[in-house]
């Protein structure tokens, strides 16, 4: 028998050992995995030589089909070393985020390790890691992995733009998020954040803290009436905040004005407004935290128009 003949059975034996966890990990599997099956370093030799395998930095092989992104996710645990785990934004696409996309892959580590630096990975040092969810790949809950993809984001509407896309997208509980946060040690921008997770979570319960009333005081607005009921046809209406002698409305919408048919009944409640005389103004609490001044500003001068066409 010729020496290719001879090389075929170890070649298809390879491939049978490799194929469930293969299959399961996007086509990436760690050295040690190979060598718990029994494929040895000259095994993984002969196929990269061959061209079938693939090596990706010390710990990883890629075994075609490869699916990319889960294998690079796989393979940034690997070459991180033990304890890693995806954290951050990577953890919230892994628990199936929409969306967003991301270059390089957030890694956390026990604060102690010694770990490689690995390219295309950025790692974070954590003092306490909890515990990791049950599934195969290694990463942080979902509502931990959501506080700290805030925390490390570039900027602030960036961080509102995590905590609320994964409450929106169900990716978190909003009881389980406040729970991480009232339990969260120190962090960087801490006011910030917990406002915006309670505005996020309590919904409607929000306004109330966000005091609409104050801020017109404060931006030398006159006060307005919160909380009007009106009158269209045969229903009534509740407005968040209106100027009666102006017919200026204001509505500050929370979370929940952005699920299921909210939306839709918002644009019928606007539209009845509208045709009834007054102007109306939507202002996202979120947008209120990040943008404070330019809303503002939006709302003086619509009640400023307000008193030329009237004059």
């Amino acid at each position: 028998m010729d020496e290719p003949s001879k090389r075929r059975p170890r070649r298809a034996w390879r491939a049978a050992v490799t194929a469930d966890v293969a299959a399961a990990q996007g086509g990436a599997l760690s050295r040690a995995q190979l060598r718990a099956r029994g494929v040895t370093r000259y095994d993984v030799r002969e196929e990269v030589a061959a061209g079938r395998w693939s090596v990706r930095g010390h710990q990883t092989v890629f075994i075609p089909p490869v699916e990319q992104e889960l294998a690079d996710r796989w393979s940034a645990v690997f070459e991180v070393g033990a304890g890693a785990r995806l954290d951050g934004v990577t953890a919230l696409l892994q628990a199936g985020l929409k969306g967003w996309s991301q270059e390089v892959i957030d890694v956390s580590v026990p604060h102690h390790k010694k770990v490689r630096r690995v390219p295309g990975v950025r790692i974070h040092a954590v003092r306490a890691l909890e515990a990791l969810t049950t599934h195969a790949l290694p990463r942080t809950r979902t509502e931990i992995a959501t506080i700290r993809a805030a925390v490390w984001a570039v900027s602030d509407r960036q961080a509102a733009t995590f905590i609320a896309m994964a409450v929106q997208q169900r990716l978190v509980a909003k009881p389980a998020l406040l729970e991480a946060w009232d339990q969260m040690s120190y962090v960087r921008n801490a006011a910030f954040l917990g406002q915006i997770i309670r505005d996020v979570c309590a919904g409607a319960e929000s306004l109330g803290e966000l005091d609409f009333a104050r801020l017109c005081r404060q931006y030398g607005l006159p006060e307005p009436e919160r909380q009007v009921v009106r009158r269209e046809g045969k229903s009534r209406v509740y407005l968040d905040v209106r100027w009666r002698d102006r017919a200026v409305v204001v509505e500050v919408d929370g979370a929940q004005h952005f699920s299921g048919l909210t939306p839709v009944d918002d644009a019928l409640r606007q539209n009845a407004v509208v045709l009834g005389g007054d102007a109306v103004l939507r202002i996202p609490v979120l947008g209120l935290r990040l943008y404070e001044s330019q809303f503002m500003e939006q709302v003086r001068a619509a009640l400023a128009a307000e008193v030329r066409r009237t004059a």
